[in-house]
């Protein structure tokens, strides 16, 4: 973390240490520091350095994020893109939106269900007439009803980790004793027991099917096509519609989901148990300790493919063992993001592609080789962020395979953490300033801005010319 990133956290410090019944003194112990520092530090008259946080963290089982200031980053991402509607027309200072985040957060909520609820009206009309009309308006209004958004929210605001799926899984692992024997012959046994053959099947018998489940003749079919991790997987996933539906139904239950939804919520709660059961979480944890999360290396390990690893990594959060807090997402090369989970608070849009200066775009023009930045968002938060190409599976000479960038990220002072940052000096590298979106982000003069920034009025100079292509008027 760099000088210029060190936090104020003073209350929420003074906080944490009252909730543990500790004194300063006794905390200052505990952590190896003076209670003088530990003094400093909550009357904010001295700055937490990455040391004290990663300290924390480590003695009272933290995530740094949660020293942040409390407010939830989606809600503010959210709330302060909201306020920008233009049929609002008002210019809210970021000081008083912060003020009503810490202060109501459950009014901010609200607003925003009501602003949702005003946005579908208006737009549905035009999306109805002609859905091809306006990409970006049917985008906007397709986050408030589409299932997929319902499923990524309750994902986010559970930091990506299902306890009772995990512990299934790892005892299923420990009961096929997956870590000793052949992973694929146990699995292919384990479904066995259960009356269904696996069967490998060529490409055009599959046509665009990669997996199919026939229960009349009790057959699992896996195209051709598919990677070994990738057959694993999908065995993974239909073990858990057969031994774990009862657990699977009871947390939709407790999603509150319906229909398409709750649909979309099942499938997305069998890929969790078929990744947890190729990758057990304690095993894959202490993996990811020793070898500092070398996404390519515990791939190999564990039979995993990159964006299998990586993504698992993101819901390492139960409690007494958590791992780093990583927010992944999938990327196609257009910008789309086809995934987005996050164990911390990284603040994700919630319309529109990703910031065209974040590397994960760049990493389509070095395929399948890490490459590594340090980013700041508008809030000043830092992460450190990896990202790499992939290619699916499915692809054949004729079609070829569907290749995404990959990107992982965890808070910038979790960096020493990681084999990706040596080399790296944390204290001098200058973070790259990125925004959410350009819809959503006011930094002026950015060569790389593709739309202004909405209830922002533009300003146009017809005698000059700069990098940026929109100029637009500063807030007064």
């Amino acid at each position: 973390m760099g000088r210029s990133e060190k936090l104020i956290i003073g209350q929420r410090l003074r906080v944490l240490r009252q909730s543990l019944g500790l004194t300063q003194a006794q905390m200052a112990a505990e952590l190896g520091v003076s209670p003088s520092y530990v003094t400093l530090i909550e009357a904010d008259q001295r700055p937490a350095s990455a040391r004290f946080l990663m300290k924390l963290a480590e003695v009272y089982d933290l995530n740094i994020s949660e020293l942040a200031p409390s407010t939830d980053a989606q809600l503010a991402a959210d709330f302060a893109a909201a306020l920008k509607d233009p049929s609002l027309d008002a210019a809210v200072p970021r000081t008083e939106i912060e003020a009503v985040l810490q202060a109501s957060p459950r009014i901010a909520k609200a607003f925003l269900q009501l602003h949702d609820r005003h946005r579908e009206a208006l737009l549905r009309p035009q999306a109805e007439d002609n859905p091809m009309t306006d990409r970006d308006k049917v985008e906007v209004l397709g986050q408030t009803s589409r299932p997929v958004e319902a499923v990524r929210q309750w994902f986010y605001q559970r930091r990506n980790h299902i306890d009772p799926l995990d512990r299934a899984a790892e005892a299923l692992a420990d009961e096929l004793d997956l870590h000793r024997t052949e992973p694929h012959l146990a699995l292919t046994a384990r479904l066995a027991a259960h009356g269904v053959a696996v069967r490998i099947r060529p490409a055009p018998v599959m046509g665009d099917r990669l997996r199919r489940f026939d229960p009349d003749r009790h057959e699992l079919l896996l195209s051709e096509l598919l990677s070994q991790s990738s057959r694993r997987f999908q065995i993974g996933v239909l073990l858990a519609r057969l031994e774990q539906e009862p657990l699977i139904a009871a947390l939709v239950d407790e999603a509150g989901l319906h229909d398409d939804a709750a649909a979309l919520m099942r499938v997305s709660f069998a890929n969790y148990f078929a990744a947890a059961l190729m990758m057990p979480y304690g095993r894959f944890l202490a993996a990811c300790e020793s070898a500092r999360y070398d996404v390519e290396l515990l791939g190999h390990r564990f039979g995993a493919s990159f964006e299998q690893c990586a993504h698992r990594m993101s819901t390492l959060q139960r409690d007494g063992a958590r791992g780093i807090p990583f927010f992944f997402v999938r990327v196609d090369r257009a910008g789309n993001m086809s995934k987005r989970f996050s164990a911390g608070r990284f603040p994700f849009s919630r319309f529109g592609g990703s910031c065209p200066l974040w590397n994960i775009h760049a990493a389509f023009e070095a395929p399948d080789r890490v490459q590594t930045q340090v980013i700041r968002m508008p809030e000043g938060a830092s992460y450190f962020s990896i990202a790499r190409t992939v290619t699916r599976s499915g692809g054949t000479y004729g079609q070829p395979a569907q290749r995404h960038a990959i990107g992982l990220g965890c808070d910038v002072a979790y960096a020493p953490r990681l084999v990706y940052a040596d080399g790296v000096d944390l204290d001098r590298t200058v973070p790259v300033d990125i925004g959410l979106n350009c819809y959503l982000c006011e930094r002026p003069d950015c060569a790389a801005r593709a739309h202004a920034p909405i209830n922002r009025r533009l300003r146009v100079n017809e005698r000059e010319r700069s990098l940026a292509i929109f100029d637009f008027e500063a807030r007064g």
